[in-house]
């Protein structure tokens, strides 16, 4: 079973979700840099107190910041461990592939969980969040287009992409993701 583990794939898609079925199934330390950034925060820990001032400033946290974060989790990782949310551009990538040659750790396997435009605004609807309106939704997709999906040809070119529908019930996409983990 593949041990180090990338999600990729559109707002919506599931990703989250899955990731958290698959970690706690596989016993995989699961980073989602949004979490991640989250804890340090609440932990008051030095990086926490600098995302904090930067995300109080209405900014994003920059890449540095989010790739230290994730040097400290994964140096401390002695299993395998699932991405979510990083790299999110081709930028990152290239930050993210340094990173774990550094530590020892390549990238075993990239998942993409695909699904059509209109299904996900469906789905992004259906989650009834304040801010989830049809204008954000569509534009959070070309954000996703313009940005992170070039990094499925980056990831293809390497050999470590593979795709899974991400249709039908949580269950199913958990089964056919199980499929190409091993």
């Amino acid at each position: 079973m593949k041990q180090r583990i990338l999600f990729l794939g559109p707002p919506g898609a599931g990703k989250g979700t899955q990731a958290e079925r698959l970690a706690a199934s596989h016993n995989l330390l699961h980073l989602s840099t949004g979490e991640l950034l989250r804890a340090e925060v609440a932990a008051g820990s030095a990086l926490g107190q600098e995302a904090e001032a930067v995300m109080a400033r209405g900014e994003l946290v920059s890449d540095t910041l989010v790739l230290a974060i994730v040097r400290a989790r994964l140096t401390c990782c002695n299993g395998g461990w699932l991405l979510d949310g990083f790299p999110r551009n081709l930028a990152q990538a290239d930050l993210l592939q340094q990173l774990l040659e550094e530590i020892g750790q390549p990238i075993e396997l990239v998942v993409l969980l695909a699904l059509d435009d209109e299904t996900l605004v469906e789905r992004l609807l259906a989650r009834g969040r304040a801010d989830d309106n049809e204008a954000v939704i569509r534009n959070r997709l070309v954000v996703y287009s313009d940005q992170t999906e070039p990094l499925i040809a980056y990831y293809r070119a390497k050999g470590l992409l593979s795709s899974v529908e991400a249709t039908g019930t949580v269950e199913a996409i958990a089964e056919r993701i199980s499929a190409v983990v091993g």
